[in-house]
C-alpha cells in the first residue's frame, strides 16, 4: 500500500481501540486452522502457539510504526513475550520514518549490509526491491508454512511465484465515518453524492490516486490487462474521474494534506473520509474525546458494481546478506502465528494474513470487509508508472476542468509509452 500517514498516537489509545467501539459479532479472518487458538488481548510467554522451535542467536530489525502508537504497542507487547519464551534470542529495534524505509533498506542491502536482518513495510516496493536484489528469496523457507493464509496476502507476498515476503496483514482504504451524525452509511455512490448535496454527509477526500483508485470498481475500471497494458480508457476510470469532479461540486472537499484531512475529520469539520486502517488508534481517541460514535464501511458501490481499492499486504522481509536469514524468518513466523497476531488485531487495528484469528472490533471488520473485496496491488514494473499519470489526471479534472475522458487518455497512453506497451 502506498501508506502516506503512519498510525500514530498516544500509547492509552491502545485500551480506546479495544473498548470504545463496542462488542461486534466475531468473525475469523481469514480462516480458522486446524488447532488454531485465539489469544485475550493481552500476552504472556505461556500464551504462545504450542511447539514452535526456541529462537537462539541475535537479530535487528527496523519497523516504521511511530512512536508511542497502537502499532508500537502490540509490536512492543509481542517482542517482550517472544524474549521472554526465547531467552537465548536478543532482538534489536531501530525504528525508521516510513518516507525513508524503502530506499535506506535497499541503499544500505546493495552495499552489502548484513544488518538489519529483516523489516516489516507494506508491499509497496515489494516488486522493485526484489528486482534489484535487495530481499533474500524465502520461497524454501515458507514451503508449508501459509496453509491458510489469506489468499491475498500470500499473492500478495510473491513476484513471478516467489516469496519475497512473509505476510503479516492486508490494509486498504474505506469510509470512515462519524455514526452519530450519519445513521447508515451510504452503500452507493448515487447516496454518497445525494448525501453530499444536501449536506448531512460533509465529505473530505484525498486528491491522490492511490484513495481514489476504489472508485475504478464501482464504474467498472480496470486499471492493467494480464500483460500490464493500461486499459483504463476503455471504461469505468473517466466515470470514476467524472464522479470525483461531482463530488467536488456537491461541496466534498479534496485535500492534498493528509494530516489537515485527518484533523478535520477529528474535529467534526467534515463527518466522512476515506483512508486507512492506520488511522484507527487517533481517531478513537478523538472520537471517544467528542463523545461521538466512529463507524466504518466499504467504499461505495456503484453503477457497475462493488469499490475495489487496492489492498496491500505487509509483512516481514529479510536481508539477503544477513547471515542469519533461516532465523529471520522463523522469527517472522513466529510473530504471525495466531497468538501474536491476534494482539495486533486488538490493539493495533490489522486485519489479519493469518488463520484463527477473531475480528471482534467494528472497525477492524469493517477494514476487513473493504479488503475482501478490494484489488490485491499488482506486483508488476508496470505500476511504477500508474502513480504521476493518472495522479496528473486526477490534478487536471479536480483543479482545472478537464474532461475526464481526456484526462485518463492522456494518463493512459502516457503509461504505456513509459512502459513500452
Amino acid at each position: 500500500m502506498k501508506k502516506p500517514i503512519k498510525l500514530v498516537g498516544l500509547l492509552g489509545a491502545l485500551a480506546i481501540v479495544a473498548t470504545a467501539c463496542g462488542p461486534a459479532a466475531s468473525t475469523t479472518a481469514p480462516t480458522s486452522a486446524p488447532g488454531g487458538t485465539t489469544a485475550p488481548g493481552t500476552a504472556t510467554p505461556t500464551e504462545a502457539n504450542s511447539g514452535p522451535a526456541a529462537l537462539k542467536g541475535s537479530l535487528t530489525l527496523w519497523h516504521s510504526y511511530g512512536s508511542g502508537g497502537g502499532e508500537t504497542g502490540a509490536l512492543d507487547q509481542v517482542l517482550g513475550a517472544i524474549r521472554a519464551q526465547n531467552p537465548e534470542l536478543t532482538i534489536n529495534v531501530v525504528e525508521q520514518p516510513f518516507s525513508d524505509i524503502f530506499t535506506k533498506w535497499q541503499t544500505d542491502v546493495l552495499a552489502g549490509e548484513k544488518t538489519p536482518d529483516l523489516y516489516i513495510a507494506p508491499n509497496d516496493n515489494l516488486f522493485s526491491q526484489s528486482d534489484a536484489g535487495a530481499l533474500a528469496d524465502i520461497t524454501t523457507q515458507l514451503s508449508g508454512k501459509l496453509d491458510g493464509f489469506s489468499a491475498t496476502a500470500v499473492a500478495g507476498s510473491q513476484v513471478g511465484g516467489k516469496f519475497f515476503m512473509v505476510p503479516e496483514s492486508l490494509k486498504a482504504v474505506a469510509l470512515w465515518y462519524d455514526g452519530t451524525a450519519i445513521a447508515t452509511a451510504p452503500a452507493t455512490t448515487d447516496a454518497l453524492l445525494a448525501g453530499v448535496k444536501d449536506g448531512s454527509i460533509k465529505l473530505g477526500l484525498h486528491q491522490d490516486p492511490y484513495f481514489q483508485f476504489g472508485w475504478s470498481g464501482s464504474f467498472g475500471g480496470k486499471l492493467m490487462d494480464d500483460s500490464g497494458k493500461c486499459v483504463a480508457d476503455q471504461g469505468g476510470f473517466a466515470d470514476a474521474y467524472k464522479f470525483a469532479a461531482d463530488l467536488k461540486a456537491a461541496g466534498a472537499k479534496f485535500y492534498t494534506d493528509g494530516n489537515a484531512m485527518k484533523q478535520d475529520f477529528q474535529t467534526g469539520k467534515t463527518n466522512a473520509i476515506v483512508d486507512g486502517p492506520w488511522l484507527t488508534a487517533d481517531l478513537t481517541a478523538a472520537y471517544t474525546k467528542l463523545g461521538r460514535t466512529l463507524a466504518v464501511a466499504p467504499i461505495p458501490s456503484g453503477p457497475k458494481g462493488k469499490a475495489n481499492p487496492l489492498t496491500g499486504t505487509d509483512g516481514w522481509y529479510i536481508n539477503p546478506n544477513s547471515p542469519n536469514k533461516d532465523l529471520a524468518v522463523q522469527f517472522a513466523l513466529q510473530m504471525v502465528s495466531t497468538t501474536w497476531e491476534q494482539i495486533f488485531v486488538n490493539f493495533a487495528g490489522h486485519v489479519p494474513a493469518a488463520p484463527g484469528v477473531t475480528v471482534k472490533d467494528p472497525i477492524v471488520k469493517g477494514f476487513a470487509d473493504a479488503a475482501a473485496t478490494g484489488l490485491p496491488r499488482p506486483q508488476n514494473k508496470e505500476l511504477n508508472n500508474y502513480w504521476g499519470n493518472f495522479g496528473n489526471a486526477l490534478n487536471a479534472v479536480l483543479d482545472k476542468g478537464t474532461d475526464p475522458t481526456a484526462a485518463i487518455a492522456t494518463a493512459c497512453t502516457t503509461m504505456n509509452t513509459a512502459n513500452g506497451k
